[in-house]
Order: C-alpha cells, then sequence, then structure tokens
C-alpha cells in the first residue's frame, strides 16, 4: 500500500495512543525528519510520560518543526494529534512556511490500541484515554480536508499500517531535473505574429493553421510566463499555439492573473470584463464550444511556478520571493500571479506592487513578466522579461542559460496602456548592510568558504562607510601579498632561491618572475564610453574608475582620473582591444607611478623627517666623535659604528628618493598593467601569466600612460634557469629598483597538497630600508628579522585571493550588486585582521 506524500510537507501522524504511529514513523522515515511529542517532553522534563510538561513541550516541537519547515525539510510531527485544536497550530504552522499539510490517520481500531497499551509499562493511564482519543479522532475525521490537509491517508487496521510505504513525490513545481536550455517568453496577451516572429527568430519552425505545429530546436524548450490573452487581437490564436506545444513536451507554462480571470469566466463565475476581458471573450464566441472547455482545462491544470535547472532558475509570471521558491500554497499561488501588492491604487487606479525583486536576495535566477517595462534588465538575480508588446513596446524571450534577450516589435499598439512603461531599475539593485554585517561565511570557487568575523567587519563597514568609492565600481581588489621565506644568506633578508624553493616543494615546475615597480597598487576599470559605464556598472558621471587596493579612489581630482582614463582607452583603441575582446569594459590590475602621486603626505610626514633628522643628527654626531679622536680619546669603535648609521640613513633617502618625481599633470603618471582581469562575459583567471604578460605587453608598448613591466619564464627543474633569474633580480636591485614577483606559471595554481601562493615578492636589499629602517641590515638586527612568521601572511593571501576572483567572478556573471559586493568588503574585513604590515 503506497501512500503518496509531497517531498517537502508537514506529515501529522494521527491516531490514539498505541495505535503504531511511532512505530511506523521510524520505519518509515528518517530519525531526524520525525518530531515526536513523547521526545520533547523528555527534553524539557526528563520523562516522555510527564503529562504536566506538554505544553512546554509542544513549544519545543513546533519550534523545531518551524526550523525544519523554514529550511525547507518534510517534517513529521508523531503525536496523537486527535482533536482539530491541536492539529490547528500545525496546519497554520505548515501554512506559514508554505509546505502542504498532509494527514496519516491511523484507524486501527480501540482494541489494538488497548492491547499494545497493555503491554508497555511506560503507559500508565487507563482505558478511557485511548476510548476518549478515539472519538475524538472519529468526531473529526471527515473534516480533515476542511481544515486544510491537502492529503489524507486512512489506515484502517493494524495490518494497513504494517503494510503501508511511503511514496515521496516532488511537489509540482519541482522541475528541478529539467537542465534546459530554454526560451522563456514574456506576456504574449493576444499578440499572435508576434509571437510566431519570436519563435522563428528563437530557432523554432512554426507551421501556422487551424492546430498549429512547432518544432523547437534541438534540445530546446520554451516556457511561457503566462498572460497569453486579453487585449491582443488573437488570445485563442495564441492558446492554441501554446497548448499544442506544452501537449507535444516542448513548452513549459505558468498562469498569470489573466488566465486566472479568463477562467473565472470560462466557469460561469461573476467577473467583471476588464483590462481586456470583454474582447478574449468576444474573441472565444467565434471559436467551437470544445476550444473553450480545452482552454478551461488547460489554463486549471497549471502550476504557479516552476523551479528548473537544478534550482538554478525560477519563472513564475509575477516572480517569487526566495522563501516561497520550491514551495506551495495560496500565498504562493497568489504571489505568482500577482505579486506583491500594498492593497493601494496609484494615480491611475492600477495597484500599488512592492518591488520585491530589489530586496532579492536569493541563489536561483527569477525571470518573469506582469508588470510592463521599456527595457529588461537584471535587478538582483532577477529580470522582467514583460517589454509591453500588446502596447506597442515588443516581444521579448530570455535564452537560458545563455542570458541572452530576443526580442520583435509589436505589429502595432493593439492597447493603450493606462500609464507609461516602467523604465527599470537604473542600478540594478542596492546594498543593504545587512548584507555585510556580523560573522559571515562567504562561500568561494578557490577557498571552499572564507569567514570574516564580526569585529573584522566592523572594520570595513568604517573604512568602507567613510572613504571608499562608490560601491558599484568595487567589482574587486586585489589580495596581500607574503615574501619569500627568510633568506639562507646571512647577509640578506629575501632572495629568489627561498620563492623558487617554496614552488619546488609544492609541485609547481615552472614560474614567472615579474619586475616589482615602486608604486601604489591600482585597479583601473575603463568603459568604452559612458553610455557602457551605465549600463554595466549603473554608475554615472564617469566612464571608470582607478582605486587603490582598500578601495579608495586614487585621485581626488575626477578631471585628473578621466585624463587618465582617456589616456587608457586610447591605448587600447590603438591595439584594436575592443574588437579584440568583444567588450565595452575591462579591469586591469596594475601599479601607479610614481609612488609619490599617492604617498606624498606619507613621504612629507613619515620618510622625509626620518632621514632629514639621521642625517643631520648623525653628521653631528661624526663631527663630535672626529675631535675626541683628535684629543686622543679611543672612540673608534663608535665613530665605526656611527659611520655605518650614517650610511644607511643616506642609503634609506636615496631609496625613497627613486620612487619619486613631481607630477604636475596626467603626463607624467605611468600605469603598468600586469593582470588582465576581465572583460565582459569572461574573467581571465583561466589564462597563465605569460599570456597575460605578454596581452599586456603589447598595449604597454603603445606608450604613455603604459609602462612595460620586464618578465622571464623560469623552469624550476633547470638549474641554469634559476641561476639567470637570481642574475637578473640581482641587476634589477642593483639599479635600484624594488625587486621581483614570482607567481606560479598558472593564474590559479594548486600543489599536491592544495592551493599554493598566488605569487611571492622578493625584495632588495636597499628597498627593504623602507619597510624595516635604515638599519634594519646591521647584523644584529637582521637575526632579530629572520624569526619572521609568514604563517599568517600567507593564510589571509590565500583567503583574499579567493575571494577577490570570486568577487569577480560573480560580477562577469551578472550576479546582483550584493554578492559581489560581499566579497569585496570580505578582502577589506580580513585587512584588518593582525597580522605583521611590513610582511
Amino acid at each position: 500500500m503506497q501512500l503518496s506524500i509531497p517531498d517537502f510537507s508537514l506529515v501529522l501522524l494521527v491516531g490514539p495512543s498505541g495505535s503504531g504511529k511511532s512505530t511506523f514513523a521510524r520505519r518509515c522515515f528518517a530519525t531526524t525528519e520525525v518530531v515526536s511529542s513523547d521526545a520533547c517532553r523528555a527534553l524539557v522534563a526528563d520523562d516522555e510520560t510527564d503529562q504536566a510538561a506538554t505544553p512546554a513541550a509542544f513549544e519545543v516541537l513546533r519550534l523545531i518543526a518551524a526550523k525544519r519547515l523554514e529550511a525547507r525539510r518534510l517534517t513529521v510531527i508523531d503525536a496523537t494529534n486527535v482533536r482539530a485544536e491541536d492539529r490547528r497550530g500545525l496546519v497554520e504552522l505548515a501554512r506559514a512556511h508554505h509546505a502542504l499539510a498532509v494527514a496519516i490517520v491511523f484507524d486501527v481500531g480501540e482494541e489494538v490500541c488497548h492491547a499494545r497499551n497493555r503491554d508497555r509499562p511506560d503507559r500508565r493511564f487507563g482505558p478511557h484515554v485511548v476510548r476518549n482519543q478515539a472519538a475524538a479522532l472519529r468526531r473529526s475525521l471527515k473534516g480533515l480536508g476542511r481544515e486544510g490537509f491537502r492529503f489524507v491517508h486512512r489506515l484502517a487496521s493494524a495490518q494497513e499500517a504494517d503494510a503501508a510505504e511511503i511514496e515521496r513525490r516532488p511537489l509540482w513545481t519541482d522541475r528541478r531535473s529539467e537542465t534546459g536550455p530554454f526560451d522563456i517568453i514574456g506576456d504574449v496577451h493576444g499578440c499572435h505574429d508576434e509571437l510566431v516572429r519570436l519563435l522563428r527568430d528563437l530557432g523554432y519552425a512554426v507551421e501556422d493553421g487551424p492546430e498549429p505545429r512547432v518544432v523547437p530546436p534541438s534540445g530546446r524548450k520554451a516556457v511561457f510566463l503566462g498572460d497569453l490573452v486579453d487585449r491582443g487581437p488573437a488570445a485563442p490564436a495564441v492558446l492554441r499555439l501554446v497548448m499544442g506545444m506544452v501537449g507535444a513536451g516542448d513548452a513549459l507554462c505558468v498562469p498569470g492573473n489573466h488566465e486566472a480571470k479568463l477562467l473565472r469566466a470560462l466557469k460561469g463565475g461573476t467577473v467583471k470584463p476588464t483590462h481586456g476581458l470583454a474582447e478574449t471573450l468576444a474573441q472565444f464566441e467565434a471559436e467551437p464550444p470544445e476550444f473553450a472547455r480545452r482552454a478551461a482545462a488547460f489554463i486549471d491544470g497549471l502550476v504557479s511556478h516552476y523551479v528548473l535547472d537544478g534550482g538554478r532558475l525560477v519563472v513564475a509570471h509575477a516572480g517569487m520571493k526566495e522563501s516561497m521558491q520550491n514551495r506551495a500554497s495560496g500565498a504562493v499561488r497568489a504571489f505568482a500571479l500577482f505579486g506583491e501588492t500594498s492593497g493601494e491604487s496609484d494615480e491611475f487606479g492600477l495597484p500599488v506592487r512592492h518591488d520585491w525583486a530589489r530586496d532579492y536576495r536569493g541563489a536561483a535566477s527569477v525571470v518573469y513578466g506582469h508588470t510592463p517595462v521599456a527595457e529588461a534588465r537584471w535587478v538582483n538575480r532577477t529580470i522582467c522579461i514583460d517589454t509591453g508588446c500588446v502596447f506597442g513596446g515588443r516581444l521579448t524571450a530570455l535564452r537560458w542559460p545563455e542570458r541572452q534577450l530576443v526580442s520583435v516589435p509589436a505589429a502595432r499598439t493593439w492597447c493603450e496602456p493606462v500609464r507609461p512603461l516602467d523604465r527599470g531599475d537604473a542600478d540594478g539593485g542596492t546594498l543593504d548592510i545587512g548584507d555585510v554585517l556580523g560573522k559571515r561565511i562567504i562561500e568561494t570557487r578557490l577557498h571552499r568558504t572564507v569567514t570574516i568575523r564580526e569585529d573584522n567587519a566592523a572594520a570595513a563597514l568604517e573604512t568602507m562607510s567613510r572613504f571608499a568609492a562608490d560601491p558599484r565600481w568595487l567589482i574587486y581588489l586585489p589580495p596581500t601579498m607574503s615574501p619569500s621565506e627568510t633568506s639562507r644568506d646571512t647577509a640578506l633578508l629575501e632572495h629568489p632561491a627561498e620563492a623558487f624553493a617554496y614552488y619546488r616543494s609544492t609541485g609547481i615546475g615552472r614560474v614567472v618572475c615579474e619586475e616589482k615597480h615602486m608604486g601604489s597598487r591600482a585597479v583601473v576599470i575603463a568603459c568604452r564610453d559612458a553610455d557602457a559605464a551605465r549600463r554595466r556598472f549603473g554608475a554615472g558621471g564617469g566612464t571608470g574608475i582607478v582605486h587603490t587596493r582598500t578601495g579608495r579612489p586614487f585621485f581626488a581630482d575626477a578631471s585628473l582620473q578621466e585624463a587618465l582614463l582617456d589616456r587608457v582607452r586610447a591605448a587600447l583603441g590603438r591595439t584594436r582591444f575592443w574588437d579584440r575582446f568583444g567588450t565595452d569594459w575591462v579591469c586591469l590590475d596594475a601599479e601607479l607611478m610614481p609612488w609619490s602621486a599617492k604617498a606624498q603626505a606619507l613621504l612629507a610626514g613619515q620618510y622625509a623627517p626620518v632621514g632629514a633628522a639621521a642625517r643631520a643628527g648623525l653628521r653631528e654626531a661624526e663631527a663630535l666623535l672626529a675631535r675626541t679622536a683628535a684629543r686622543g680619546v679611543d672612540v673608534a669603535a663608535l665613530a665605526d659604528r656611527t659611520g655605518r648609521r650614517a650610511a644607511a640613513a643616506r642609503a634609506f633617502t636615496d631609496a625613497y628618493r627613486r620612487y619619486c618625481w613631481p607630477v604636475g599633470s596626467v603626463e607624467d603618471l605611468r600605469l603598468a598593467p600586469f593582470h588582465l582581469l576581465a572583460t565582459e562575459g569572461r574573467t581571465h583567471v583561466d589564462r597563465d601569466h605569460a599570456w597575460h604578460m605578454e596581452t599586456l605587453g603589447d598595449i604597454a608598448a603603445t606608450g604613455t600612460p603604459f609602462a612595460p613591466t620586464a618578465w622571464r619564464s623560469v623552469d624550476l627543474d633547470d638549474a641554469a634557469s634559476c641561476a639567470a633569474a637570481v642574475s637578473w633580480w640581482e641587476a634589477l636591485t642593483a639599479a635600484g629598483g624594488e625587486g621581483m614577483v614570482v607567481k606560479p606559471a598558472a593564474f590559479v595554481a594548486a600543489g599536491a597538497q592544495g592551493p599554493v601562493q598566488p605569487a611571492l615578492k622578493c625584495r632588495g636589499r636597499e628597498y627593504l630600508r623602507l619597510i624595516y629602517g635604515p638599519e634594519y641590515d646591521f647584523p644584529e638586527n637582521l637575526e632579530r628579522l629572520r624569526a619572521r612568521g609568514l604563517g599568517a601572511k600567507r593564510s589571509l593571501a590565500l583567503r583574499e585571493f579567493a575571494l577577490g576572483v570570486e568577487g569577480l567572478e560573480r560580477f562577469v556573471a551578472g550576479d546582483p550588486p550584493a554578492r559581489v559586493h560581499e566579497c569585496v568588503f570580505g578582502v577589506l574585513a580580513l585587512e584588518s585582521e593582525p597580522v605583521d604590515p611590513r610582511l
């Protein structure tokens, strides 16, 4: 005996004590699926039979059930549930979580219950208890459907209960197994000719006629979002075509509010023939009566919404909030048909609707119609594709998973709109402080999950709210970078040999060494024009941005930023970059020089005073020691040390002066890009570093503002290749260069033990004076610094790298701003972790 239940539902086992409910529950359901009133009594009173604990036990039971239903888990209530007043709260709980209520009734007879209770020492009550429970059950049996139970299964004997098996069926909305590809078509409203043109443009072969035949492209399926009828010239023809496609298995269809109203009319209900219904009914009069019956049966069988493609896609006429997806209730169907309304009317007499899409944070993409818009736009993983064909607009389809929009213009304006078409949300969604506050766990492709602690998030909020650029531009923040291990050469702190040894130990065979420019890390987003900036980033008043690695605008002067971006665009245009990559925007990771362009305050307030004071003070000390020595006092050791300190102070000043020059205009700026991070439709983290350097080298060769970055590929198994790279590093640093960055050949690399560092910096001896101080290389200081620990820094680098790539990939995939910003904010939050900033 098969008892069919929805795989998401609230199941009440109904029957007197001793009727076999718990035994049935243990046999047919997982232990975690069953919430037992006896077990809840034990939780609160250490005694399953303590009836005084029943009110508290049922509070616990309802809480557990609510949490399971909230998580869309099948939940079974093992209690007597024989009285309507006991069941009422549980049915309301199911309704609140849009779960279907199921009753499995154990009507096995009082004698069976009495016999079983006599054999159970924990059942210390008289026979009147079971008698009363059985009577209550008999009184309520016929009314279970009216109470709100969608399915009622009655087991009329102990033998039936023992033989019964549970068959779980997906909800009607659950089509996750259907992966498409799909062509989702917006509100047709009787525009038959436009529908035929759109289908043909989508590659469907359409043979029109009394019984139209439509053949889809191989493997594809159409999905209709409802509102097939009303207002337009040929509602029956549209219905006939769609009914044929659905019947042949070539299409799915969800109902619209206009179908719901038409159905009531076809069934003889009292409806006002407004909003185009009168025209549809008049068109039906020219059809045979059988067609009206077929149409009514078709509409009556339509499901509120569908969840498709493994849960990644939801289709509904008016949309579907995350909390309602793949659930079933009257409220779910009402939302699917009408959206969320306030109950008020606007100045045009139309319902005032809540903009649920602006607050949507679900993982699934929701495609819907209902409210005509002038242009289909993605907002928080939702898109309305009703582009007002019947009002003279366009009939639009969305190809999934390609996310490509295909439209045909209306043949004419078939119905004048009551109000102008909605222009849509220009900024693609809003950010909410609740999206980033508190402890958060962010899922990433490269690092599984990254945890952001609450205190770090608070620090990031302070920085982001006070200093950061417009968050719509912030699609990527670069990670921190660890240095190589401490050099074995006792006179050095860092050397390429240790970087090579690290990667060799992880199984990496080839690395790329890049010159490390002494500038300021800059992320550059350049759009082809202002229209591209508005369309892709939702930002006005600029054609791109140059921001720091902590998300702050690089330039206080917006005109200087635009002048630099103009030069970037010009250089990209000279190499036909836009056409080669099929894009109208680009995101670059680069170094902006000179260092003094951004670090002027740091230089004036810290480096220059330290250098000047040290030189002046030590110069006086040297003179004083010289006079002392002239008097015959032995101060040779102190004079030697003071001389070395004076030389170190001069070297310190020389070190930072190498990276400074006056910046009077944009002409004085140089940009050295090393990562081509993303263009429209793809990130480039799948390309190796050699590709990045060669591609960007072609652009840098065009001249200002770009500067080339010297680089070389190194075979770690070839001693000569490694030695040549070391010699190159020595030459770079001897000439005043900062050093080099060593990276695995692949942008995203993994070794035998998992992810490896995306890059290691190997800085030159003189540059490190700026980091550790003028006298860092004195033997006693070097010995102390050699004990520096790199574990925390490297952990931080991996997590920030994963978040950076994740945010970039989410943006390119069209994810809502909140999803992208979550990753950017996470990088900034991790920056407040207690890691030695000198590393």
